[in-house]
């Protein structure tokens, strides 16, 4: 139908391999598409897509007589099926379908802090994976939807949160009610109207966040154990949002390519922040992005066009080769890069990385950000979906977004306004290796207007979507409480055995080698912690027990908002401990 084709503009099927090909294929003319501009609500201003297709222009003109051809990015198209199980395992709900995978009572303590909303995107990722199990007639019992969240010795029965106000500013953004139950009242509340989207820059509503005394959470605040829980509930919250305006998402694998293992550019975002790491511990953004930014910043951000000129392609491919031989011995001469020639080799990065900055699995869902009805709900989706990058996908897109609200602080001077920066960077950030092959020229010039509004948003609102929903937040530490509740038992029970088992010990006439006596815990260690308040705590052994879930028992943290009220928060969190720590940001 019309929203499958809309949803697939990025992609091309292959029928005969099952995969998705893209190919580098210039254009017979590589500038714009001699399409007449449509007035859609959400279309720039003809004068900034301009400036797009010149963009893509040089993008084409860039990777002429390339020694190398760039190889194809191809795209797994996923199997019947195969879509719900991995998304119901990245939910942490793969004991739905696998008993083995997980703890049920884990599970079972995530699926009863969900919403109406978040319950039924759950319930429809379960029935559509029976529907395909019975296909198959394969002998696997899936529960009922109905026993899911039916809780043993409760009634059936979901959780409700508050509708939300009628009164609330259009302006204000509600973290404490689920964004898809606000998206479901909107959309039963709404007579089908729709509010008119506008372009300008000084059109973009000013949203902000409502804040209360507990204060807000933002990405980095949380342990690495908090910051599971929070994927796994944003990633079924962000399904559930999509789902109240029926669309229908679809992740995508990235077939395995052959790439760079080391160097600076074409390396995977990861690889290169691990080789970075190595010289300097903590590092969250590659050190070369970092300092290509630093420097078209040192030589001012007044330049007129900056981002926008273009530096004379066969010198930046020079620079480009010598910065791989000289970036790390710190024998590159800086002083010699002209601004322009920087602008294009952050951009050169980015368009290098093997698989888009926005990730391939996410990559549509970012550009079905605008088929929801709202701006409001196109704030708050883009919201969860920088929360589900990877982290280095998200510290790398945060800091070029900061970068970029400072060349538009100078638009003064330098002439580019937030549209002239989102038209120009849109295509390096969306346009991975070979995108345009086998979409009409029709479907580009929709992807042009569409991403660049993408890139508009994360902009001008980037002070709000690295922020933690407040609601989130109440799911993990409902989480939290059940697990410590569990552990308080498990704790008892362990005592109560450790107890048996002495007492059966001194029965024992039978004596036992040191091995054994050593061992006689049960498969039990006790860990000590003597820098906490909670100095030791006895561990039960699994196969799958690891240093990191030790760490985790003794540490669940949070980074405190500045403006956090304590005794608000103490009243929310009773059993909290606080400390003061220095983290490296």
């Amino acid at each position: 139908g019309k929203g499958k084709t809309q949803h697939y503009l990025l992609l091309a099927e292959s029928r005969r391999t099952g995969h998705y090909s893209v190919q580098n294929r210039a254009r017979n003319a590589p500038g714009k598409p001699p399409y007449h501009r449509c007035n859609s609500q959400d279309s720039l201003d003809e004068l900034a897509m301009d400036d797009y297709w010149t963009e893509v222009e040089n993008i084409t003109l860039s990777g002429e007589g390339d020694a190398e051809p760039q190889e194809e990015v191809q795209l797994k198209v996923p199997d019947e099926g195969e879509q719900e199980e991995a998304w119901l395992t990245e939910a942490g709900l793969a004991t739905l379908f696998d008993e083995s995978a997980s703890d049920p009572e884990d599970m079972m303590g995530l699926l009863s802090t969900l919403t109406r909303t978040q319950a039924a995107a759950v319930e429809k990722r379960v029935e559509k994976l029976q529907q395909t199990l019975r296909k198959r007639n394969k002998q696997h019992q899936v529960p009922d939807v109905r026993d899911i969240f039916k809780l043993p010795g409760t009634p059936e029965s979901k959780v409700s949160l508050p509708l939300v106000p009628v009164s609330e500013p259009e302006t204000d953004i509600n973290l404490e009610v689920s964004f898809s139950d606000q998206a479901l009242s909107y959309k039963e509340g709404s007579k089908g109207s729709s509010e008119a989207l506008t372009d300008a820059d000084d059109k973009l509503p000013n949203f902000k966040l409502s804040r209360d005394k507990t204060g807000l959470t933002k990405v980095g605040d949380l342990s690495p154990h908090d910051m599971k829980k929070v994927h796994r509930l944003v990633l079924i919250e962000m399904t559930a949002l999509f789902d109240t305006a029926g669309i229908d998402l679809k992740a995508h694998k990235a077939v395995k390519l052959k790439v760079k293992e080391s160097g600076l550019f074409g390396v995977p975002l990861a690889a290169l922040l691990e080789q970075d790491q190595r010289r300097q511990p903590g590092t969250k953004v590659p050190i070369i992005l970092q300092r290509l930014i630093s420097h078209i910043e040192d030589e001012g951000l007044d330049t007129e066009g900056l981002l926008r000129i273009p530096g004379a392609a066969i010198r930046v491919k020079a620079v480009c080769v010598e910065l791989e031989g000289k970036f790390y011995e710190g024998l590159f001469p800086w002083e010699s890069l002209k601004q322009h020639d920087a602008a294009s080799l952050l951009k050169l990065f980015i368009r290098e990385l093997p698989h888009p900055l926005l990730t391939v699995k996410y990559l549509s869902a970012f550009i079905a950000v605008l088929r929801l009805p709202t701006k409001k709900q196109q704030l708050q989706a883009l919201n969860l979906l920088v929360l589900l990058l990877p982290e280095s996908s998200r510290d790398t897109l945060k800091a070029l977004m900061e970068f970029f609200q400072r060349v538009i602080d100078h638009k003064e001077q330098n002439k580019m306004t937030l549209n002239n920066v989102a038209v120009v960077m849109a295509p390096n950030i969306f346009m991975f290796k070979g995108f345009r092959n086998k979409i009409s020229e029709q479907q580009e010039f929709s992807l042009a207007t569409e991403t660049a509004n993408i890139v508009r948003l994360l902009i001008r609102y980037q002070n709000l979507l690295w922020t933690i929903p407040k609601f989130i937040m109440n799911q993990v530490r409902k989480q939290n409480t059940e697990n410590q509740k569990k552990m308080s038992k498990d704790r008892a029970m362990m005592k109560l055995l450790k107890k048996m088992a002495y007492e059966r010990e001194k029965h024992e006439k039978q004596e036992k080698p040191l091995s054994e006596v050593d061992s006689s815990s049960q498969g039990f260690i006790r860990v000590q912690a003597p820098q906490f308040s909670k100095v030791s705590m006895a561990v039960q052994l699994t196969e799958e027990l690891q240093a990191s879930d030790v760490l985790s028992r003794f540490l669940k943290e949070r980074c405190l908002d500045e403006e956090t009220y304590m005794k608000d928060l103490l009243e929310l969190n009773p059993s909290a401990e606080w400390f003061i720590k220095c983290i490296q940001r």
